[in-house]
């Protein structure tokens, strides 16, 4: 392991402006990858924001038992699919109606609405299959006069999501495809660059084993690397973009951005396995 880190140090120092080159080649390249990460970041951030808000709202008849809602309440609050169940008064409903839409305040103003449960669900069981169930659950109870639960909009809310994570996986593994093919080209250079070198190692007996693991350290080192200035560019193009906009965005947390550096070491590598791979035969 000692030569061969002091063969990798012999490389950079012999050409100085080729690891540069590929250094900054690799970095673009997961920077483009980090940047697509970041977006589907802030987008998969907003959808659960969004998805917090689905609800289902049961409205309680008028004379209804209040020792039968109360019941009611418990036994919704014990569903496996319920995070919490509370009871809104006509008052609070009358509250409320006027904050949220408070350009018709004169319509409420003589309004009288009615009571209700506000059911939330716990996180997983939002699609519309388990919304759909538990809705007609609450139906089942005597007192209840309505049920609405934003059937369409909940139906809507999910395909985005799983559009949005279907276009994600697809467009990562074509952003990691290309990273991969990039540094493999960088690598590529290199071994062309040490033809001579490689041929009088091979000549002295050195194994393919024993000429490609520098190459393959190279390409991890080269990874890494790019992947620091990568984080280090989308750290900078996030703070711009929330500063210009003015957007309450997210950015990678520690260990997703680790996580991130030792994929760019990981793809340093494969690029460095197939490029060397294919390449010392020509040698």
């Amino acid at each position: 392991m000692r030569l061969t880190l002091r063969e990798v140090s012999l490389g950079l120092r012999r050409a100085p402006l080729l690891s540069v080159l590929s250094v900054l080649t690799i970095a673009f390249s997961l920077f483009a990858f980090g940047l697509f990460g970041l977006v589907a970041l802030n987008v998969s951030e907003a959808l659960k924001r969004v998805e917090e808000r689905v609800e289902i709202r049961a409205f309680i008849a008028d004379g209804a038992p209040i020792e039968a809602v109360s019941a009611a309440v418990g036994d919704i609050a014990s569903f496996p699919e319920v995070a919490r169940v509370d009871i809104i008064t006509p008052e609070q409903a009358l509250a409320r109606a006027r904050k949220e839409m408070g350009e018709f305040q004169d319509v409420f103003d003589a309004a009288v609405l009615p009571a209700s449960l506000e059911i939330r669900l716990k996180p997983g069981y939002r699609d519309p299959r388990t919304v759909r169930a538990v809705a007609e659950r609450v139906k089942t109870y005597s007192f209840v006069d309505d049920v609405r639960y934003g059937e369409e909009w909940v139906q809507k809310l999910y395909n985005i999501r799983n559009i949005a994570g279907a276009t994600g996986l697809v467009l990562g593994i074509a952003f990691a495809g290309v990273a991969v093919i990039i540094i493999g080209s960088t690598i590529r250079m290199t071994v062309l660059a040490r033809a001579r070198e490689i041929s009088i190692m091979r000549l002295v007996g050195a194994t393919d084993a024993f000429v490609r693991l520098p190459f393959l350290v190279d390409g991890f080192v080269k990874g890494v690397v790019g992947g620091l200035l990568a984080l280090a560019m989308a750290w900078i193009a996030y703070r711009l973009i929330d500063q210009t906009l003015g957007i309450d965005s997210t950015f990678f947390q520690s260990g997703s951005a680790a996580l991130g550096v030792v994929a760019g070491g990981v793809i340093g590598l494969l690029g460095s396995a197939l490029s060397v791979g294919r390449h010392l035969r020509d040698v």
